[in-house]
């Protein structure tokens, strides 16, 4: 039996994530501290990230839940221009070249978004 804290996490309906639009906000503690992370959709699938720039570790959205450029083809750090593919968050521009985001891993099922917690993410009770 998985312990209660590794068990699959309801997030959102699949769809709240629509496609490359806001992201939703979620909660989760890393190394005992709270922190934010985001789901968003692109190219059908849905992804999710710590809200964390692998350049300087500050909040990327350039406002709460926009996480896309202009064109909708990229998450970009709205502080330094870090931009990450959607898909896989390694940064193709800007100052971190290669660096990846933190990455949360998402499943859908039954038209609902689940996040699987780990050894470093946990969920908020």
């Amino acid at each position: 039996m998985p312990e209660l804290n590794m068990v699959w996490q309801p997030l959102c309906q699949s769809s709240d994530l629509e496609e490359s639009g806001r992201a939703v906000l979620f909660d989760v503690i890393e190394f005992g501290h709270t922190v934010q992370a985001f789901a968003v959709r692109h190219d059908n699938v849905a992804v999710a990230y710590l809200n964390r720039c692998a350049h300087v570790p500050t909040a990327m959205d350039w406002q709460e839940g926009q996480f896309f450029d202009q064109d909708k083809r990229f998450i970009i750090c709205s502080i330094h221009g870090a931009m990450y593919e959607p898909l896989n968050g390694r940064c193709v521009a800007g100052p971190c070249p290669g660096a990846r985001l933190l990455s949360i891993e998402l499943k859908e099922e039954g038209g609902e978004v689940f996040w699987r917690p780990t050894d470093r993410f946990q969920p908020v009770f």
